[in-house]
């Protein structure tokens, strides 16, 4: 993504993901590529990655703490959106919207699909 592309970017997220939480999902990091076993350490990781390496980093936050579901195994991850602010502007904390991953991480194509988020409009 160039710098016009990402100053175009209207939207920051909040990842939040349990570090406590027991359990691996089976999920593709990209898209076409093999699913992999993550922990809630390993997926922090990887979701850290990928916002680097689709140049969305400085869009996505990532907190430790409870995405709810801690009734079964995770790992489970909470997403909300927030707009981006203006440059000089510090960022909010009012979610215009959110997504939970509580058991369904799996039935994602690819954790990508998560940091796409902060590319819609």
């Amino acid at each position: 993504m160039s710098r016009d592309d990402l100053d175009r970017v209207r939207r920051r997220i909040v990842v939040t993901v349990c570090p406590r939480e027991p359990g691996v999902v089976a999920l593709a990091l990209r898209p076409g590529e093999a699913a992999r076993p993550l922990d809630a350490a390993a997926l922090a990781r990887a979701l850290l990655d990928l916002a680097a390496e689709r140049e969305v980093r400085e869009c996505v936050d990532l907190r430790e703490g409870c995405a709810g579901g801690c009734g079964r195994s995770g790992p489970n991850v909470s997403v909300t959106i927030h707009a981006r602010p203006r440059p000089g502007e510090k960022p909010d904390h009012v979610a215009i919207g959110w997504k939970t991953y509580v058991y369904s991480l799996a039935s994602l194509g690819s954790l990508t699909e998560i940091i796409d988020d902060v590319r819609q409009a």
